[in-house]
């Protein structure tokens, strides 16, 4: 729900927009709600692989809410409060290798991973 929400405004910021802005929020955005374009390599890559570095990471976020579900339900009183708390430690958990990730390659890159001004 929330990454994809997230890949949302990613994209449309991409499209809907040419400013620099746009550029930085569309990029970072893609990578928290795709984390496979990482391992594609995006923006560096071929852009025909990036359809599947989405589904992968589709694939992805579908089994880190049916783990949530599955560990919310082990108590036979399970509520939303349960499912959202397990779901966002492992959204968290991922999001905060993103950044790792985003910073280990703009120290090894430089400034062209993310133009920040």
């Amino acid at each position: 729900m929330i990454p994809s929400v997230l890949g949302v405004i990613a994209f449309l910021s991409l499209q809907l927009s040419d400013s620099s802005w746009s550029g930085i929020l569309g990029l970072i955005g893609g990578y928290f709600a795709a984390p496979a374009l990482l391992i594609v390599g995006a923006p560096f890559a071929d852009r025909a692989i990036y359809p599947i570095a989405v589904l992968i990471s589709l694939a992805m976020w579908l089994i880190v809410g049916f783990v949530a579900a599955r560990r919310a339900t082990r108590n036979p009183m399970a509520t939303w409060t349960d499912f959202w708390r397990h779901y966002l430690a492992m959204l968290v958990g991922i999001w905060c290798g993103i950044a790792v990730a985003l910073i280990v390659a703009t120290i090894q890159i430089g400034s062209g991973v993310v133009d920040w001004t």
